[in-house]
């Protein structure tokens, strides 16, 4: 029997019953050598045909073959051929290289390989993760993959990593009957070199926290160029409440990005105080379900005021709207985005040693309402980053606070900190339209960002709105009248008859 050398922290992989093996983690972890050695001998061992690939392979150099090859030869391990395009073994099992993105057949009519292995399986599309699953079926088959996270809004992540973030957060790993997913890093490697090490500590000294932790911790890149949000920024509010010692209290206030059928997803977000206490999505469902959806979710909450995004066919949504909170003391307004900022002639950014005449006002610096918003939770994060990391003191009621008892603040991190500040001619304050960043970034439409940044409203600007010359009912095609007018009973209403 030949014998190999892994970390203690994989060994489990040698006695799962798993179908599906995920390693992940950051540089110098030895995750994808710890995987070949594991499969050589099980080449060896049980004369396993093996399919090895990645996304894009453009060539064998892409692929693990150098990395297998340097192993045989480094172990002594006997009885594998190598040859420039596959390596075979005398027990008549092998290893074979496949790139996916180009090739799909070539993946689908894999059934007979025993095990695969996904490399850099970050960067894999849904469509090869969706061909790969059932493809490798043969009996006792198991598929590996190995990645350092990258997005965690991208396929591989959303399938297996999100999912069991609070596994492998607390204690290093999930497992399941389907799954066993380990996060294995630096320190769990006990050759970690030490030319990596001193790396490790350069980086850990010199680059911005979240960009180390990706590199050497295996945390997802969630951060692009002029990004709105830091990932450091972010993480700092998670439970910034519990760490700064302040309580959620004031107005619960909940909002709604609604979507109709489609790719998009349906958004509510609720915030009691300074504390986001609620986020959650929708991804099945016309525009009416979800309106129903949301303000049952909003009336079980017993919230004060309620907003949703009307740019767009959500402004179909106001008689339904309307309805459902017929008799209750809510406070219902609709958001458009688009529309010219709240308080035009309010000062931006007060400066205390320039002259007022010569501040910026609102209509100054911000393109519209949608920046205006988006760019209060920017400064709400970047204030309570400074309270928790710097010590600073900072009024709670300009801060902002994420519960980790949401499950999905993952997705939001990533389309805050995903999303990039548009450049403008005249120097306002502007983001890129949903449709503008699928079509330029190939960004999904920011519907949680959306609906966290409709909850930045304060109570005045909620009551402004809610009081304002209702618009025109406009019903877009294909979006059902509400079944029943209601009264107006206690409701203040923008859109209200």
């Amino acid at each position: 029997m030949p014998s190999i050398q892994i970390p203690n922290k994989l060994l489990r992989v040698l006695t799962t019953r798993a179908r599906i093996i995920v390693l992940i983690g950051g540089r110098g972890s030895a995750k994808s050598e710890s995987v070949a050695r594991i499969l050589l001998m099980r080449c060896q061992v049980e004369a396993a045909d093996i399919l090895c690939g990645r996304e894009y392979q453009n060539s064998i150099d892409d692929s693990v073959h150098k990395l297998i090859k340097g192993l045989i030869s480094k172990t002594g391990a006997e009885g594998f051929d190598v040859t420039d395009k596959k390596i075979d073994c005398n027990t008549g099992g092998g290893f074979r290289f496949r790139g996916f993105s180009r090739n799909p057949d070539a993946v689908k009519s894999a059934q007979d390989f025993r095990y695969s292995w996904g490399e850099e399986s970050q960067t894999l599309s849904q469509d090869s993760i969706d061909h790969l699953l059932p493809t490798i079926r043969a009996p006792g088959s198991q598929l590996f993959f190995t990645a350092n996270p990258s997005s965690s809004a991208d396929p591989f992540s959303q399938r297996f990593i999100v999912p069991f973030l609070h596994n492998l957060k607390t204690v290093g790993y999930h497992e399941d009957d389907m799954h066993l997913v380990i996060m294995c890093n630096w320190r769990d490697n006990p050759w970690f070199p030490p030319e990596l090490e001193a790396q490790r500590q350069w980086d850990f000294l010199h680059l911005p926290r979240a960009k180390y932790d990706h590199i050497w911790e295996g945390d997802f890149n969630d951060s692009v160029e002029d990004a709105l949000v830091l990932a450091e920024w972010f993480d700092a509010c998670i439970d910034a409440h519990k760490r700064l010692g302040f309580r959620p209290q004031g107005i619960r206030f909940a909002a709604h990005d609604p979507s109709d059928t489609g790719p998009d997803s349906k958004g509510f977000a609720l915030r009691h105080g300074s504390v986001l206490v609620d986020l959650q999505e929708m991804t099945t469902g016309d525009i009416n379900t979800g309106g129903d959806w949301a303000t049952g979710l909003a009336l079980r909450h017993g919230v004060d005021a309620f907003t949703w995004d009307c740019d767009g066919m959500g402004v179909g949504l106001n008689r339904q709207v309307t309805a459902e909170f017929s008799g209750k003391s809510t406070i219902i307004s609709m958001f458009r985005g688009s529309e010219g900022v709240d308080n035009p002639d309010a000062i931006f950014e007060p400066a205390d040693k320039q002259p007022v005449r010569d501040q910026k006002t609102n209509a100054d610096a911000l393109k519209n309402k949608r920046a205006q918003y988006y760019h209060q939770l920017r400064g709400r994060i970047y204030r309570t980053y400074r309270a928790v990391v710097f010590n600073e003191y900072h009024d709670p009621d300009t801060l902002i606070s994420f519960s980790s008892d949401i499950a999905i603040l993952p997705k939001l991190r990533s389309e805050l900190c995903r999303m990039p500040v548009k450049p403008n001619g005249s120097g306002k304050f502007e983001l890129y339209t949903k449709d503008e960043m699928k079509r330029k970034f190939k960004l999904q439409s920011p519907n949680l960002g959306d609906s966290v940044m409709m909850l930045m409203r304060t109570p005045h600007q909620i009551m402004t709105a809610a009081t304002a010359k209702p618009p025109p009912v406009i019903r877009p095609q294909g979006v059902r009248p509400a079944g029943h007018s209601g009264g107006r009973g206690a409701i203040r209403t923008m859109g209200a008859r």
